[in-house]
């Protein structure tokens, strides 16, 4: 287990641009030593240079969520810089193709649903069961999901996009899931929803920054031993599922 003095390090998938940098700038302002999980080579390079350039301590992890080898090379790497892990946030996320009609649930094309399911959920598992091991060695373990309130059946907002709510629907119930097996450890698991944050996922149409949107997923991140779990929380506090 790790001494009070030794620097806690934060893995965020998909870290090179949007929600995800801004989630490890915010974590490596507070001392988090920030690992950039990313597929894109030189993407994930720039992201570095530019938490380091802000004097956040980073580095680089080669990152495809959908592929089993590379996550268990992406451990390893964490494994072999860092030694352990306090903090996962799963926040890579597709939303699919979105033109002219393509998530309507009528005419729905199954490889649509699969490849956005192979991410935003099949990837969530598989990152995290890869890093458990590493988790279980920090002392107060964290895991942040990020979903949306897209996945939420009572309040069903935003377009019917019958490939992504659902893979959010599902990744709120993974959540709980998770949250229940470790009810009795000091691993805390949550799901964040950012908001309609202004990043490339959307077309940069939505109406908060970035930074607006990681600062609920960095409260998750940080949460005392006896903070909440099992939970969707956005700004405002409690989404219902």
């Amino acid at each position: 287990m790790g001494g009070v003095n030794e620097t806690k390090t934060a893995l965020i998938t998909g870290a090179n641009k949007g929600i995800g940098f801004a989630i490890a700038q915010g974590l490596g302002a507070l001392g988090y030593t920030v690992a950039v999980g990313a597929r894109d080579d030189v993407r994930r390079k720039e992201a570095v240079e530019r938490l380091e350039a802000a004097g956040v301590k980073a580095f680089g992890v080669a990152l495809d969520v959908t592929s089993d080898e590379s996550v268990a090379a992406a451990a390893k790497a964490v494994e072999q810089t860092a030694g352990r892990l306090d903090v996962l946030v799963n926040n890579a996320g597709i939303a699919g193709p979105i033109a002219e009609g393509a998530q309507d649930p009528t005419t729905l094309d199954l490889e649509v649903l699969r490849a956005v399911l192979d991410t935003n959920v099949f990837g969530v598992v598989r990152v995290t069961n890869a890093m458990l091991p590493l988790l279980r060695q920090a002392d107060s373990p964290r895991i942040v999901n990020l979903s949306s309130n897209m996945g939420s059946l009572t309040l069903q907002t935003g377009p019917i996009l019958a490939a992504y709510a659902p893979s959010k629907s599902m990744l709120n119930s993974i959540t709980a899931v998770y949250a229940r097996q470790f009810a009795d450890t000091n691993l805390i698991v949550n799901a964040a929803c950012p908001g309609y944050v202004a990043t490339d996922f959307n077309g940069h149409h939505g109406v908060r920054t970035p930074e607006e949107g990681a600062a609920t997923a960095i409260r998750l991140a940080t949460l005392p031993d006896d903070g909440p779990r099992g939970g969707f929380f956005d700004d405002e506090g409690i989404v219902p599922w």
